[in-house]
């Protein structure tokens, strides 16, 4: 069963081992930061780069919780508090959702989401996998540094991304931007879901 339902979107498609690269992809950016980057302005609406990074933090506490069957807790899933220290706080929140993630009985349960509803353990996985490949972009792209995606990574973001509603915009996704002709796997991925790929932030 385990490999069928890991495989939801696709062959070859193991969501914990993309989910756990989109992390190591999004954990690379976040050990990037600076304290004096915390202020700077994001592709993530009006939030600064403390706020995404709060945000990233309390998401991973949240899924945490809910795959482990916890009660939902709105002030974890809502906080935008910049984390005083960026780099410990996203791992410990990576540990955390990483361990829930694995348990061996996951794809058993049904995981409800704060602000989106009940869903099938792969699908949750899906929608975490992609969320924080995009935020490994948005950290990146706050901080000037390499914001380049692993197109094979993206690739699989896009398969999942294409399956979700398309209402534009709604309260996770911008409008919809059209990435130019050769744009890579990356670019795509995050122009689909509402970023423009050449934001710079004023860098």
């Amino acid at each position: 069963m385990e490999h069928t339902e890991l495989r939801h979107y696709g062959a070859n498609m193991d969501l914990r081992d993309l989910d756990r690269r989109a992390l190591a992809a999004a954990a690379a950016a976040v050990n990037r930061v600076k304290r004096a980057d915390l202020a700077r302005p994001t592709p993530c609406g009006d939030w600064t780069l403390g706020q995404l990074l709060g945000h990233m933090i309390g998401h991973n506490r949240g899924f945490a919780a809910a795959a482990a069957g916890k009660p939902t807790d709105p002030a974890v899933w809502d906080d935008l508090t910049p984390p005083t220290d960026p780099r410990r706080a996203f791992a410990d929140s990576v540990t955390l959702v990483t361990k829930a993630f694995s348990a061996k009985t996951l794809l058993d349960r049904k995981i409800e989401v704060y602000g989106y509803g009940t869903f099938t353990a792969p699908t949750v996985l899906g929608m975490h996998f992609v969320d924080f490949l995009v935020h490994a972009w948005d950290v990146a792209k706050a901080t000037g540094t390499d914001a380049a995606l692993d197109p094979d990574l993206s690739a699989s973001a896009m398969k999942i991304a294409l399956r979700w509603p398309t209402d534009r915009p709604s309260k996770a996704f911008g409008e919809m931007v059209e990435p130019s002709t050769d744009a890579p796997p990356g670019d795509r991925l995050v122009a689909y879901l509402g970023r423009s790929p050449g934001w710079s932030g004023g860098h």
